[in-house]
């Protein structure tokens, strides 16, 4: 019997015709309505979506049939991951196949702003001969900040070195030597927000990026900046664009995404400014990178579902070890321990070196690859998972080593992660102590406890009376609430490290509060 497949959203019909080659009986059906959605479901082994259909659990619990949901392009926004590992659905991306498309949609926006040539079109158009007022500007030598150096990043960066720009970029997981290969300069993202003639973003939408360029940020924003965005909606905050040209903050904007899409009537009002241009999220609306991602698909759902591979698999590791009791809670210890490291780890580090002990040194692959998800998380414009996270590390220069022992000593599963020289906080190791219970058991050689949730605050000290008194009398004076505590010491060399789980979030003013405190320094902060 033949395999179904439902087409949505206006596939590239080169789906429908490698499928069907491929001996899958094919429904190719755009423009159903949730309900009629709801009763058809059930018939179909997979599914091809864009961004229009959103895949819900509500969906998924329909789909009775379902081995397969591929989306024809690279976020997964639309489709509900968790609930389809639930489900067992795999889930499928094509992260290469639009990557030349938005690079070179954002490169033409780039020159667009510099010589005004939506609005010199407009003006002809209506018979006017406006030479003098379309005067544009080359963008050769001039300097080009770009935020996120993943792959479309990467190519916007070597195409405009092409155009003679001076590239300079941030991004956190990219090292010196990697962005040098690249021809990007590698700067702290405040100096490039003061350097940048021109700024592009692409990186995903995360409370670090949402409103990088806003009001609240203005002074350090080099003035007259132009700026384009063919990312995520929110990364510029739309209602502050308007007062930030005005104001000659900015010298203009370039949109291709919206924190509404299509925009509400709000946003459009925003979009009417003579120096907004906008498109209609068109960054992959190539015929190039349409037929490109619907081939990809195709070809990797039918190999999925004839079991000859799992190219493009967001959730396949997931779904294999999720019955498996043993591994799960070491998954889930691997994948916060990273996000942890994240953000106390230096920036641009070029080296994690891992060692397993116990019974978890058999899993050391699959822990790395969960630990790495967890490290990369909210920094890497696509989905990070176990599939893909060793990918995206690599390709950003980061070396992973790992050693594994079986042999235990206090605790029968030890992860130990060693950040190399230049980190403050070097050497930290994890176990889990039970059900959803994880915790940090050493740093640096002191023993402490920190449960892996919430929101942690981790500084040394010296190892006198008074320090905690004095520490938690600060957070009580910034109404912050200590939930929890642990303090590991060395009596001898009079040193200690100390780790208060809060009720609230900090902000940068909180823990400059708390590192002015005499006695106490390398204040980090983690949010988990």
């Amino acid at each position: 019997m033949a395999h179904k497949a439902l087409l949505l959203d206006g596939v590239d019909a080169i789906c429908g015709e490698i499928l069907s080659n491929r001996g899958f009986e094919v429904t190719e059906a755009a423009g159903l309505t949730e309900d009629e959605l709801m009763d058809t479901i059930g018939e179909y082994d997979a599914m091809v979506v864009r961004s229009a259909t959103r895949v819900t659990p509500k969906l998924l619990s329909k789909a009775r049939n379902m081995r397969v949901v591929g989306r024809a392009g690279v976020g997964v926004d639309n489709i509900d991951l968790d609930a389809a590992t639930r489900n067992g659905v795999l889930v499928m991306n094509t992260p290469d196949g639009n990557t030349i498309s938005t690079a070179e949609h954002t490169c033409g926006l780039i020159l667009a702003l510099s010589r005004n040539i939506p609005a010199a079109v407009a003006s002809l158009k209506e018979g006017r001969w406006d030479r003098k007022k379309y005067l544009g500007s080359e963008v050769h030598g001039k300097t080009l900040g770009v935020i996120g150096l993943g792959k479309i990043g990467s190519n916007v960066a070597s195409r405009m070195n092409a155009f003679g720009m001076n590239v300079i970029g941030f991004d956190p997981f990219t090292t010196h030597e990697r962005a040098a290969e690249m021809g990007v300069e590698m700067m702290e993202m405040d100096e490039i927000l003061q350097r940048a003639d021109y700024l592009t973003v692409h990186t995903p939408l995360t409370a670090q990026t949402r409103g990088l360029i806003s009001k609240k940020n203005a002074g350090k924003i080099r003035p007259g900046m132009f700026l384009v965005n063919c990312a995520r909606g929110g990364i510029f905050e739309e209602s502050d664009l308007v007062s930030l040209l005005d104001d000659g903050i900015i010298g203009g904007v370039a949109l291709d995404v919206y924190s509404q899409e299509p925009p509400s009537k709000e946003i459009l009002e925003i979009l009417q400014h003579p120096r907004i241009l906008c498109t209609p999220h068109l960054g992959a609306s190539t015929q190039e990178a349409q037929g490109k991602v619907a081939q990809q698909i195709a070809t990797q759902i039918a190999d999925a579902i004839e079991h000859k591979a799992f190219a493009g698999s967001l959730n396949g590791k997931s779904i294999a070890l999720s019955t498996n009791k043993e591994v799960q809670p070491l998954l889930q210890l691997a994948e916060r321990f990273g996000r942890l490291l994240s953000q106390i780890a230096p920036k641009h580090i070029r080296e994690l070196s891992i060692s397993y002990s116990g019974a978890c040194a058999s899993h050391s692959q699959v822990l790395t690859d969960s630990l790495l998800s967890g490290y990369l998380k909210g920094s890497v414009d696509e989905v990070v998972n176990l599939i893909n996270a060793r990918y995206h590390a690599e390709s950003r220069g980061l070396k992973i080593s790992e050693t594994q022992s079986r042999e235990t000593q206090t605790y029968s599963d030890l992860i130990t992660v060693d950040l190399g020289p230049d980190a403050e906080y070097r050497k930290l190791s994890a176990t889990p102590f039970g059900e959803a219970d994880y915790r940090i058991v050493s740093i640096d050689g002191f023993s402490i406890e920190i449960h892996l949730e919430g929101e942690i605050i981790i500084y040394r000290n010296i190892d006198k009376p008074g320090m905690l008194a004095a520490t938690s009398s600060a957070l009580a004076k910034r109404d912050i609430n200590i939930a929890s505590l642990s303090l590991g010491r060395d009596p001898k060399n009079k040193q200690a490290i100390t780790a208060f789980t809060v009720d609230t979030k900090p902000d940068q003013k909180d823990l400059e509060y708390i590192d002015q405190i005499d006695g106490v320094n390398v204040v980090k902060y983690a949010s988990l």
